[in-house]
């Protein structure tokens, strides 16, 4: 998953504002009591989430699985000056020299992991890498919009460099949506090359993630709508979570 598609992922996400996004997470952590400190946050991608975090005055570490995502996000942080470590690393086996402040998985990284086993995994992984007191903080699309949003259907759209189709298929006995993308993305000589991406997302529901939160050890566990600190609404589209590593 996305070995060729980091050259165009930010391109292609160019209408996200990662900037409230930091602004929210940043107030999250907050909340958790967490101002400043060390802070991974996994599923990092090309670090568009990453940086803006590090100039809110947190030590940001980035993970991803992808050796791509992670050169970009590197090249992206040299660019801005910021010394940022990026470690590629499967988010459900992290592994940190030392323990951090907080842990986050943003943008649909835990939407990745399709069984309730990678799920404790990760959770189990998270809460080893944090210090006493620390926060977990993720979030998920919904099952509300993975059935009725993405669901199963075709979208394309036709940018100066890159052309996409995106094809979408919902199954509901695995409650997960198969996302196939073909890409034809335009070379300094005029021509398109072809390139493929293959994804699956898994619907987590809200008592789901709550449960093996619990069974991993965290509390204080709980879910916000959309980008605010009010409870969840059936009819989101996002939710964030969050849960503390109990001081003993």
């Amino acid at each position: 998953m996305y070995q060729g598609f980091a050259e165009i992922y930010d391109e292609l996400m160019n209408d996200v504002d990662y900037e409230s996004w930091a602004d929210y997470y940043s107030r999250l952590l907050s909340i958790y009591g967490i101002r400043s400190g060390k802070i991974c946050e996994c599923a990092c991608g090309t670090g568009s989430l990453t940086l803006p975090l590090q100039k809110r005055g947190f030590q940001m570490t980035g993970v991803d699985l992808s050796r791509e995502m992670l050169w970009q996000a590197a090249q992206k942080a040299r660019k801005h000056g910021m010394a940022i470590p990026f470690v590629q690393q499967d988010m459900k086996a992290l592994n940190l020299h030392k323990p951090v402040d907080g842990v986050l998985a943003t943008c649909d990284g835990v939407n990745y992991l399709l069984t309730e086993e990678d799920l404790m995994s990760f959770f189990r992984a998270a809460k080893r890498s944090l210090l006493p007191g620390g926060a977990l903080i993720f979030d998920v699309s919904t099952p509300y919009k993975l059935k009725n949003i993405l669901c199963s259907g075709l979208m394309c759209e036709d940018r100066e460099d890159v052309t996409y189709l995106w094809q979408n298929s919902w199954h509901e006995r695995s409650q997960t949506v198969s996302l196939d993308l073909c890409f034809f993305i335009r070379e300094e000589d005029g021509r398109y090359r072809r390139m493929e991406e293959h994804q699956r997302q898994r619907a987590w529901d809200a008592d789901t993630l709550k449960g093996i939160l619990w069974k991993a050890g965290f509390r204080a566990v709980c879910i916000y709508s959309e980008k605010t600190l009010n409870a969840p609404r059936e009819n989101d589209q996002r939710w964030h979570i969050a849960a503390t590593n109990p001081v003993r």
